[in-house]
């Protein structure tokens, strides 16, 4: 079954292109590792919620863009052996600050169980 990694970032808006240009950078690693694709989002319609919302779980500040990924793996043992390979690779781990708050970042890998 296909497998994805989500994540859900706050990002400075001001910071949208180093974001993209991160995200160009590190893409192609993880296609080279397993992944099918990955795919980039940069919210345009997030609105606020009564109890929570995707504002609230990155405690999203004045200025930020709540941004979501994924990792389109062809199954978890891909995705888990990939993430072991890219965790040794130096490509990774080089080049410029995170353009992002890595600490406020929400991440987790799902089972697609039904695709309509």
């Amino acid at each position: 079954m296909t497998f994805l990694d989500i994540t859900v970032i706050p990002v400075v808006t001001a910071d949208k292109a180093a974001y993209l240009e991160h995200s160009r950078r590190i893409s192609p690693l993880f296609r080279e590792h397993g992944a099918l694709s990955v795919t980039e989002c940069w919210g345009e319609d997030v609105p606020d919620g009564k109890l929570t919302d995707f504002k609230r779980a990155v405690a999203l500040k004045d200025g930020e863009t709540v941004a979501v990924g994924w990792i389109t793996w062809p199954d978890k043992a891909t995705r888990d052996a990939g993430w072991e390979k890219l965790m040794q690779d130096d490509r990774m781990m080089g080049g410029d600050p995170l353009p992002f708050d890595g600490k406020r970042m929400i991440y987790a890998g799902f089972e697609v169980v039904a695709e309509n």
